[in-house]
């Protein structure tokens, strides 16, 4: 398996993406259930055990991606890069499981049974802190997320990404923030209006958005899982590399998986000029499948099949 060092850099500047991430949920988780303990606010116990989810995800997250490295072998010949997809699945069941399901749980029972939160001080406090901490990891989240969109729509860049680590890491982020408001906007209300009730409210809708990235996650983890096609600039840059090698009549049809966010296996149809003996198809072959694995960094292994009337016996 070739090494390179611009997928080394990719990979460790996503496992720094997921290190900030973690420091920053984990400090927040237990500041907001210290706040929720003294303040009585179902918002911030909501987003308390949301900061705690965040941070055994990223976890996940890490473990997976370190699992998804490990090299190929004799019961999984084309490496264990889909691994990575499987662990994200498992943080879009914790996010939508554990925390909506608390989220909605927590806000029920805040409005069938009132409770007045005392010292909103410092629940506020709390959130402002985290606001800050969330809004930091963002920005980082954002900055590499940037780094892989190209001139895409924000809709189809999150549907066509691959390194799903960094997506997770965005849309816990981003959550994060908007959960933090909607915590805020919720004890600011009930102190306005003195009702408890809509502090459960707040909790209802951090539930909802919960829900909301868990099933983009699993849609998005989904695709991958099963199989999904590498982007499709660099299965025309496959196609480019092979028709550029000469002696070919046409490229027929390109198969490029991607096993892993910088893993892809590429399997290229060649129809070979019919003048070529079977020996020398063979060894055109050959030097075509180390090109494309050489020059086009994502490509772990290329296969290159003679189709057609390609290869005309000596």
């Amino acid at each position: 398996m070739k090494e390179d060092t611009q997928e080394a850099a990719a990979g460790d500047e996503t496992n720094a993406v997921i290190l900030r991430a973690f420091l920053a949920n984990l400090g927040i988780a237990i500041a907001k259930f210290v706040a929720a303990a003294i303040t009585g606010s179902s918002a911030m116990l909501t987003e308390g055990v949301h900061s705690l989810v965040d941070t055994l995800n990223e976890v996940l997250l890490w473990y997976g991606r370190k699992r998804s490295r490990r090299p190929a072998d004799g019961l999984h010949p084309l490496g264990y890069g889909r691994e990575l997809y499987f662990w994200t699945v498992i943080v879009g069941v914790m996010i939508f499981g554990v925390g909506a399901g608390v989220s909605f749980y927590e806000g029920i029972e805040h409005i069938r049974h009132p409770v007045q939160t005392t010292q909103p001080l410092v629940a506020f406090g709390v959130l402002g802190v985290a606001l800050l901490l969330e809004s930091w990891s963002l920005v980082k989240a954002v900055e590499e997320f940037q780094r892989t969109r190209k001139s895409q729509s924000l809709r189809k860049a999150i549907h066509d990404i691959k390194d799903i680590p960094t997506l997770a890491v965005l849309l816990e982020d981003s959550a994060a923030v908007i959960g933090i408001l909607i915590a805020a906007a919720g004890i600011g209300l009930e102190l306005w209006f003195d009702d408890p009730v809509y502090d459960g409210i707040a909790s209802i809708l951090i539930g909802v958005l919960l829900a909301g990235v868990a099933v983009v996650l699993l849609r998005e983890s989904k695709h991958l899982l099963i199989g999904e096609s590498a982007d499709p600039d660099l299965v025309k840059a496959i196609r480019d590399l092979a028709f550029a090698e000469g002696r070919i009549e046409r490229i027929g049809e390109v198969i490029a998986l991607q096993l892993s966010p910088d893993t892809v296996i590429a399997v290229v149809s060649v129809d070979f000029d019919d003048t070529l003996t079977a020996h020398e198809v063979e060894r055109l072959s050959a030097h075509l499948e180390t090109r494309i694995a050489s020059e086009l960094p994502d490509v772990e292994r290329a296969f290159v099949r003679a189709a057609g009337g390609a290869a005309a016996l000596s």
